[in-house]
């Protein structure tokens, strides 16, 4: 059948079939994890309010990387990261609020610091003014500052049953 080709031809394109049923089968897999991430077998009645509040961040989170594109591609980057960074920042917050593992309630408070720096980098690269400096949102803040081109906000208030 590729007797026809150039030698050393075949052997690409089988490479190129494995290759890419390597990387079929990862998605497969990944979407299955994810599919079953949505549906747990048995949810404790205390993580309910957890569950509610990530599926409304994620939610949030994947909304506001739905960017149309631009023209610019730094741009169309930095808008898709923002949301993406912000995610991480408000499952990090959901962590702090439900969270008992006192290793994982410390990596979710570098989580907020890393991700707000990594978004007040990004807003300077592409021209947009950073964050006034302002407290990580596991510090109560006077008013959330906002930004209104993403939608999202760089802080929030915790409730007092935060930990």
């Amino acid at each position: 059948m590729l007797r026809f080709l150039k030698p050393g031809v075949g052997k690409a394109l089988f490479g190129a079939r494995i290759a890419f049923a390597f990387a079929a089968s990862s998605l497969v897999f990944a979407h299955e994890m994810h599919v079953a991430a949505q549906q747990p077998a048995v949810v404790a009645a205390d993580e309910t309010p957890f569950l509610k509040e990530n599926e409304a961040v994620m939610t949030k989170m994947m909304n506001g990387m739905e960017v149309a594109p631009t023209g610019d591609v730094d741009k169309d980057f930095a808008a898709m990261m923002i949301p993406h960074h912000q995610g991480a920042i408000d499952m990090a917050v959901l962590e702090l609020r439900y969270g008992k593992n006192e290793q994982l309630r410390r990596i979710a408070q570098e989580i907020i610091v890393d991700q707000m720096q990594e978004i007040a980098a990004m807003k300077l690269a592409i021209g947009e003014p950073g964050p006034v400096s302002a407290p990580a949102p596991t510090q109560p803040s006077p008013a959330p500052a906002t930004n209104e081109h993403h939608g999202m906000h760089m802080h929030m208030e915790l409730p007092n049953n935060v930990k």
